[in-house]
């Protein structure tokens, strides 16, 4: 089936966006700041409501796109737990490996703990946030000692340095260069 033809059969039969095929060779190219918001808005991210919608993309896609991009915009990362949280369904496999293969697990376990701990603070338990505690245990046997960023690789010293020494528990343990908190996460609760 082609892609298009998976995009027209998930809107005339009103299925998830998780149905969408991801590719077996994702492109190494990055994506753009710009596609990534008006993915996120067709997804029905609250915070990028505004845009103009894009053609229908998976999930896992838009995760593994984000992830590793170098330089990501911060409404974009803060996006994203949001996404593992509403689309707990999503090709939890084909993501985590494409993640390791680009030794980015560190970044995507980061926002996996932040999506459970929001799917924790729910009144309801669901099915999704034991999937999230599950990925997020498969991934901790991968974490990584290496330090990484949530996209801001061309952090300056001086910034490095504070985030190193002020950087909240979450973001220690997985040895992510930043401030991001559940707590910060407005659209995602």
């Amino acid at each position: 089936m082609t892609v298009r033809l998976a995009r027209t059969a998930a809107k005339v039969y009103r299925l998830s966006p998780t149905t969408l095929p991801v590719p077996s060779e994702p492109p190494r190219a990055p994506a753009g700041v710009d596609r990534l918001a008006r993915q996120l808005a067709t997804l029905g991210y609250p915070g990028y409501s505004h845009l103009r919608l894009s053609p229908p993309v998976n999930p896992a896609r838009l995760v593994l796109d984000a992830v590793s991009q170098d330089n990501l915009d911060a409404r974009v990362a803060e996006a994203l737990p949001w996404v593992l949280l509403q689309y707990a369904d999503l090709d939890w496999g084909w993501l985590v490996s494409n993640t390791k293969l680009r030794n980015l697990q560190n970044r995507l376990g980061f926002l996996v703990g932040l999506a459970a701990e929001l799917a924790e603070r729910r009144a309801q338990r669901s099915a999704g946030e034991a999937r999230l505690k599950e990925v997020e245990n498969d991934l901790e046997r991968a974490r990584l000692a290496a330090e990484t960023t949530l996209g801001r690789e061309a952090m300056p010293p001086t910034e490095r340095a504070w985030l190193r020494a002020n950087r909240p528990p979450r973001a220690r343990h997985w040895n992510v260069l930043t401030s991001l908190t559940a707590e910060q996460l407005i659209y995602a609760a």
